[in-house]
Order: C-alpha cells, then sequence, then structure tokens
C-alpha cells in the first residue's frame, strides 16, 4: 500500500560550492507530521527543492518499528503513482532499520527529491489465512500501527546580498585618491570594481595601515602592490573581482594615474560588495591578530 501525503517545502540548507560554508549552520525545528503506518507500507514525506548546486537537509525520526528511509526523485516518485504504472525509482541516502535517529542527506542538485518512508515488517498471510476461514472471506487482519514521527527542521545560515558601498565621479590628481571601504565579515568576502578613466590608472586593494604608507611615501607602491593580489594597472575601462581576507582588517581602495597629464580629468569608480544581511551572529569569528 502506497500512503501519497505529499507536501512542498524549503527546509534545505544550500551550501554545495559555497565560499560561505565554514560558518556555523543551526536547525531550527519547522513542521512535524506523525503517521501510522501498516506493514509493508510506503510513506511520502515532504518534497525538497534545493537551489542550483544542491544542498542538505536535517529531519529526526521516530518510529515504533523499523523503517527504512530513503530520498526518491520527486518526478520519478510521481511517475509511479499513476495507474498502472512501474514502480520504478531510485533511491540516495538509503538508511535501514530505523527507529530514532537524525536523518541528513546532501541533495546532490537543485533537482527536486522527496523523502520515503517503508514501514519493514510483513504481513503474516497464513495467520489472515487462518482467520478468513473461521470468520469469512470479509475477514481482515489487524496489526499494532507503527507509529512514525516525523520532525523537519529548517536550515538557519548567514545571508549574503550584494551592496553598494561606493559609486562617485572624481577629479584625477597626481597624488593618490584613497578611499577606506569597509572591514569584511567573512573570508572569501567578495567585491567588484568597476573604473572608468580618460586615462590609465593603477587600482588596487590594499589593508588600510598599507595604503596609508603609501599616501604618506613611507612605503613605495611597487612595495605595496607586491603585498596584493588585488590589483590592476592601466586601468581606462574595467570591471574585475576581488576577495577579501578578514586577517587583513579594514580596506582601502587606492587609485593612481599611471602617466603625467594635464588639464582637469575626472575618473568614475564604482564599488559593490557581499555583506551579511541576516543571521550574521553564525559568522565564523575573525581570527586572532
Amino acid at each position: 500500500m502506497r500512503n501519497l501525503s505529499i507536501f512542498a517545502t524549503l527546509l534545505f540548507c544550500a551550501l554545495a560550492a559555497n565560499s560561505y560554508a565554514q560558518n556555523q549552520i543551526v536547525w531550527t525545528a519547522a513542521n512535524s507530521e506523525t503517521i501510522p503506518l501498516e506493514p509493508a507500507s510506503l510513506h511520502a514525506g515532504r518534497v525538497y527543492s534545493p537551489a542550483v548546486g544542491g544542498g542538505d537537509m536535517h529531519v529526526q525520526i521516530d518510529s515504533r518499528y523499523p523503517v527504512t528511509v530513503a530520498m526518491a526523485w520527486a518526478d520519478e516518485w510521481n511517475a509511479a503513482m499513476r495507474p498502472g504504472a512501474p514502480g520504478n525509482f531510485s533511491f540516495l541516502c538509503v538508511k535501514e532499520h530505523v527507529t530514532s535517529t537524525i536523518y541528513e542527506c546532501h541533495l546532490p542538485s537543485d533537482r527536486p527529491m522527496i523523502i520515503t518512508f517503508r514501514d519493514e515488517r510483513r504481513p503474516e498471510k497464513p495467520v489472515l489465512t487462518a482467520i478468513g476461514a473461521i470468520l469469512g472471506p470479509g475477514a481482515r487482519q489487524f496489526f499494532s500501527p507503527n507509529d512514525l514521527h516525523i520532525q523537519y527542521y529548517r536550515c538557519v545560515q548567514p545571508e549574503f546580498h550584494w551592496r553598494r558601498i561606493l559609486n562617485e565621479k572624481y577629479q584625477i590628481t597626481p597624488a593618490p585618491k584613497v578611499y577606506s571601504l569597509m572591514t569584511p565579515d567573512h573570508d572569501g568576502q567578495e567585491l567588484s570594481v568597476k573604473i572608468k578613466s580618460p586615462i590609465p590608472l593603477t587600482v588596487a586593494l590594499l589593508p588600510s595601515h598599507l595604503a596609508d604608507q603609501v599616501y604618506d611615501k613611507t612605503v613605495t607602491l611597487t612595495d605595496a602592490l607586491d603585498q596584493t593580489a588585488c590589483k590592476e594597472r592601466g586601468v581606462q575601462s574595467m570591471s574585475f573581482n576581488c576577495t577579501f581576507n578578514v586577517a587583513h582588517g579594514t580596506q582601502t581602495l587606492l587609485i593612481l594615474p599611471d602617466i603625467d597629464f594635464s588639464g582637469h580629468k575626472k575618473a568614475t569608480v564604482e564599488v559593490n560588495t557581499v555583506k551579511c544581511v541576516e543571521h550574521c551572529e553564525l559568522l565564523s569569528p575573525p581570527p586572532n591578530p
């Protein structure tokens, strides 16, 4: 017997190929349900629809009698439920003989999957035959129901959005132009820089203390540029991306002309970054200096 209890949900944790996966993950209780399973019955639980790249899921399962838990592709499951269709579908993350466990599975792609439960008991046909001989052909054998309790969880993790932190048109001068941007909130934080200028410029992202030394001429530009991977020379119209290292502290964008020039010239600069906007308390703490 197949129980077709299917509900859509988004209780996964999208971590795959994510540069923020090192941050703390918290699972909090969401919906729950209790299902009385019959022997050999198959029950379908929630549908999981991960983002591109897949995600993780987390479920507490308690059952009176052993069950087998597995993930099936939702489209294969739905096709198998049609009248007369063969019950052919593949399973992932199969876990047998479950009575009490935290069930977890990494869903490999954005293709929806459904969690399934199969009661491992078998009906006792010889007993049913004996009952039928005494009570007649309409007799039915009764089994103690297998009360399956399913506690679903949702994932809480830091949420990141792109934010514009600088957008300016400025007068180019021979002296370096410096923008003290921010202290990154996580390692690998992305930064996008767009520059448009009538003359070639050198653009670099430096730890603020190093940019100050360049401005004060206590460190040469060449020595400072040797200490950063986020730099471009000869820039006139360009977009490029960098990533932050939290250990470097506050970051400064430094821009200065590559050539001597005369007259009034202006350049435009736009900077965007990926900032934590929700559940930022779960970010990994910065390393000790």
